[in-house]
């Protein structure tokens, strides 16, 4: 089990948003997320952890077998929020999106996740 805020984001981005094996995936969010957590992304509210592996299998399904996640700095955080700058994109390719992991933590784990995309370069 992570033991911060920055171990915990960079396992839910490496365990959870990485993870394409769905059993290993639900096993990551079963440890990582509370029983009823919800996750906040740009056009839905994931309600669940079934829900939220679902969603990030359905992910990495959709951008292909390269497409990975990374953190571009440490999380920042403290009494119970915590945040995480990451990007993402084919393997060895462009980057193709950027954002951030904005987590409420309780007790270690992950209560509720906001995932904010930032808007694309012009």
């Amino acid at each position: 089990m992570p033991t911060d805020a920055e171990d915990l984001l960079r396992a839910n981005l490496q365990r959870v948003f990485n993870e394409r094996d769905d059993t290993a995936r639900a096993a990551a969010v079963a440890e990582l997320f509370v029983a009823e957590p919800v996750m906040y992304e740009p056009d839905a509210i994931v309600t669940g952890r079934a829900a939220i592996c679902a969603t990030a299998g359905a992910l990495l399904e959709r951008f292909g077998p390269d497409f990975t996640f990374a953190p571009v700095a440490p999380a920042v955080g403290h009494y119970g929020m915590a945040a995480l700058r990451w990007q993402a994109g084919p393997k060895g390719g462009a980057i193709a999106v950027t954002g951030t992991d904005v987590a409420e933590i309780a007790d270690g784990r992950i209560v509720r996740l906001w995932v904010l995309l930032d808007p694309p370069a012009a």
